[in-house]
């Protein structure tokens, strides 16, 4: 295994220290609105650079119950029409939001020089499954409607996603597959949630950091996926993926998920899908949105807007 990048190795040391002084419950035990607020201190407070010339304009979308919360991400650079990615938060399905996410849509909005719609999905357990992958196919199919409004072009609209949001992304890509009126051109997948049937062995190997057994167990029976019906929206190992649009997916060395990013890929491929792998050795689970702790984050969060800017034209 490659050596962790030393800027993400100090920081894993300090919260390591801060915990021993002061040990934290069980997630188990924390209310969910707790979890997701102190998620959303620390991310926000470690993405405080992003780029500032990006016009924000808060709106809502259709969802799959009813509208809900979204933001769109206008570069300074945008021609009008651009294209669009539609971006799905990371978080377990569970915790996560739309401030957590902000720096990190500024990079890829201004890297690409594209809008970017990022939505606020419903979140479980209060909106268990399939209430986010509802949420994410209908917000998507709403911006194909509204491309003109969003100053954006019908025929370069893009999905994306980190971790969770990855899971969206991918599902979506493949539910609007056939679907002549909301032709998707790329899908951007970063270190995604595959959720695979048989277990990887990254997820095997690896318990953190960031990303811990505990906090995977948490999210999956929060969610309430599995033994749903319609499970195989969320649990994508066994999908067929033939017809999804054009990938990349992007997987990080120190990351439980990276296996079934990488794996996601190679099916993507011999379903005839055009996919990159793009993967980060030295970098952890989230490292996306965590902008400030190492300089190796906004180099890679350029290469992948460049990536992005190159699909949507």
């Amino acid at each position: 295994m490659s050596v962790m990048d030393a800027d993400f190795e100090a920081m894993l040391q300090l919260q390591a220290q801060a915990a021993e002084a002061q040990p934290q419950p069980p997630l188990d035990a924390i209310p969910p609105e707790m979890v997701r607020a102190g998620y959303r201190m620390q991310r926000q407070g470690q993405n405080l650079n992003a780029p500032k010339d990006v016009e924000t304009r808060d709106l809502k979308a259709a969802g799959g119950a009813g509208d809900v919360p979204a933001r769109l991400y206008t570069p300074a650079a945008a021609a009008t029409p651009s294209g669009l990615l539609v971006y799905f938060h990371g978080g377990g399905f569970v915790i996560g939001d739309l401030e957590t996410h902000d720096g990190h849509c500024r990079r890829l909005a201004a890297g690409a020089g594209c809008r970017v719609l990022a939505v606020d999905y419903r979140l479980a357990p209060e909106h268990p499954f399939p209430a986010g992958h509802d949420d994410a196919l209908a917000a998507t199919k709403w911006a194909f409607e509204h491309a003109v409004e969003l100053g954006t072009d019908p025929t370069r609209i893009a999905v994306g996603g980190d971790s969770a949001g990855g899971n969206l992304a991918a599902s979506v890509a493949l539910d609007l597959v056939g679907d002549a009126k909301r032709r998707l051109v790329f899908q951007l997948l970063l270190y995604p949630g595959i959720w695979p049937d048989q277990e990887t062995q990254s997820r095997k190997d690896l318990d953190g950091p960031v990303l811990t057994r505990a906090a995977l167990d948490w999210f999956e029976k929060l969610l309430a996926a599995v033994g749903h019906p319609h499970a195989e929206r969320a649990m994508l190992g066994n999908r067929d993926l033939t017809g999804a649009p054009p990938a990349l997916v992007v997987t990080a060395g120190f990351d439980p998920l990276q296996d079934e990013g990488r794996d996601y890929a190679e099916r993507l491929s011999a379903a005839g899908v055009k996919a990159s792998l793009v993967h980060y050795p030295t970098l952890v689970h989230d490292f996306y949105i965590m902008g400030d702790v190492s300089p190796a984050v906004p180099k890679a969060a350029a290469e992948t807007a460049a990536a992005l800017k190159a699909a949507l034209g």
